[in-house]
C-alpha cells in the first residue's frame, strides 16, 4: 500500500472532509505512539506502513521511550490536531485498527505489549477497542 492509499482510506473511515485531516490525525497518533514506545518497538511497527508514514513514528520522534498514560496520550494527539480529546480517542482507535491490517501480527503484539494495563493505568486497552470488536466495518449497525 502506498502513501495515498493509506491516507485515503483513514479519510474514508474517519469520515474526513480531505486528506489534510486524515494525515494530521495519522501523524498525530503515531508520532505520539512512537513517544511511547521503544525505539526498536516503533521501528518494528512502522516497518510495513508507506515510507512517508512510517516516519512519523521513527524519524519525527525526538525522545521513544517516554512513559505517559492514556490520558496524556490523549492531551498530546488533539494538541498535534487542534481537536477534543473525544474525537482524537475515537481517531486514534481507527488509525490503530487500520494500521493493524497493514502489520505482522507479531509487530501489532509488540505495540499491545508495550502499552500493558495495570493498576497504575488500566486504559490503554482503550486505544485498542475497535481492534477488539473485531475491526472497522463499512457496514455500521443501525
Amino acid at each position: 500500500m502506498n502513501f495515498d492509499e493509506f491516507t485515503g482510506e483513514v479519510q474514508h473511515r474517519l469520515e474526513l472532509p480531505g486528506t489534510g485531516e486524515a494525515l494530521r490525525a495519522i501523524r498525530a497518533t503515531l508520532m505520539t505512539l512512537g513517544e511511547r514506545l521503544p525505539e526498536g518497538h516503533a521501528a518494528d511497527l512502522a516497518a510495513s506502513l508507506p515510507m512517508e508514514i512510517k516516519w512519523y513514528m521513527t524519524g519525527a520522534v525526538h525522545e521513544h521511550g517516554q512513559r505517559f498514560d492514556w490520558e496524556e496520550f490523549l492531551d498530546r494527539v488533539s494538541e498535534r490536531t487542534g481537536t477534543d480529546p473525544t474525537e482524537v480517542a475515537y481517531h486514534a482507535r481507527v488509525v490503530v485498527d487500520f494500521v493493524e491490517s497493514q502489520v505482522p501480527g507479531s509487530d501489532f503484539q509488540q505495540l499491545r505489549d508495550s502499552l500493558p494495563e495495570d493498576e497504575d493505568d488500566e486504559n490503554w486497552g482503550k486505544l485498542f477497542e475497535v481492534v477488539d470488536a473485531g475491526g472497522w466495518s463499512e457496514t455500521k449497525e443501525q
